[in-house]
């Protein structure tokens, strides 16, 4: 059986479960049953797939009016009620609706991604399976230099001679770090040996050589207030571009899934900001026509106001 017999199969089997129809009394989302196991593509080996999930806009509602006794509400209340809870920061009602997502992702992603720990993780586990070869390979437009402003981000890009030859040495890193691999092994996907003259080591040492650029993949269940905060951080501009593609996918399956909560999201939380008390004075001189004393502010909060408000 080859990688992509493998590859093959898998399809089939989630096209099938898709032809699925079940009847139920809960609440579903017709625009998220029309995707279920869908793969969206994302980097160039990676993708997300909904797998489950549960409650709607009804539900984070219903969650909350248990506190306050009241029955069922127009839709417009509806939608006031969802700005109220994430304009002041409730957090229960939103817990109440969860989702399960298929992620593969390359490694040096999922270790930013796990920092996350509000959600339940099952990864693919190479102690028991063998990796594909498979590994990501950044776009020349996405070569970049290190930041001199920002110790984690990325600054100028690479002239393209540069960015051909930098990539080139991480594609043949890559392809060797997996030739290692396989010859650590001795097997083959399905586990068949690959050269009765060679010992093949153990699966839980031979991944030592693999690459971080290596892909992986999880099963990723969250509750709907957890994975606003995920959203908030991942989908910012300041959030790395390799993480950032997937947060734009999931952001889009919010979207059709609780469409009311999605539209208070970005009101509230990706098109809003928070103000610190030092911030906020600054704000009311220049209101004012005040002097203000700059050096009591941080250089980051003085930027980011001044940006937003155009100064």
């Amino acid at each position: 059986m080859t990688t992509n017999k493998s590859k093959e199969d898998s399809e089939k089997d989630l096209k099938s479960l898709r032809k699925i129809r079940n009847t139920t009394s809960r609440a579903t989302v017709k625009k998220l049953e029309n995707i279920i196991y869908k793969k969206f593509k994302v980097l160039d080996h990676g993708f997300v797939r909904l797998i489950d999930y549960m409650g709607d806009d009804s539900s984070i509602v219903q969650a909350a009016r248990v506190s306050y006794g009241k029955g069922t509400k127009k839709i417009n209340e509806d939608k006031s009620l969802i700005n109220y809870l994430l304009s002041h920061r409730h957090s229960t009602p939103f817990e109440m609706n969860e989702i399960k997502l298929h992620v593969k992702l390359p490694i040096f992603v999922a270790r930013q991604w796990i920092r996350h720990r509000t959600a339940n993780v099952n990864e693919y586990s190479a102690r028991y399976s063998i990796l594909e070869k498979e590994f990501y390979i950044p776009e020349l437009k996405h070569m970049q230099t290190q930041s001199s402003v920002n110790n984690q981000g990325r600054g100028e890009k690479i002239d393209k001679e540069n960015a051909l030859e930098k990539r080139h040495i991480i594609k043949k890193h890559s392809e060797s770090s997996f030739e290692k691999y396989s010859y650590l092994l001795n097997e083959n996907l399905v586990g068949e040996t690959l050269d009765l003259n060679n010992i093949g080591l153990a699966r839980e040492l031979a991944r030592m050589t693999l690459p971080l650029n290596a892909y992986t993949q999880w099963y990723w269940k969250i509750d709907l207030h957890n994975l606003m905060h995920f959203l908030s951080l991942r989908f910012d501009q300041h959030a790395q571009y390799e993480i950032r593609v997937y947060a734009d996918v999931i952001l889009e399956i919010m979207k059709k899934w609780v469409p009311f909560t999605y539209e208070a999201f970005l009101k509230f939380r990706l098109d809003g900001f928070s103000l610190s008390s030092v911030g906020l004075e600054y704000l009311k001189s220049i209101l004012k026509n005040k002097k203000f004393d700059t050096k009591r502010i941080s250089k980051r909060e003085l930027n980011e106001i001044n940006s937003k408000f155009d100064l």
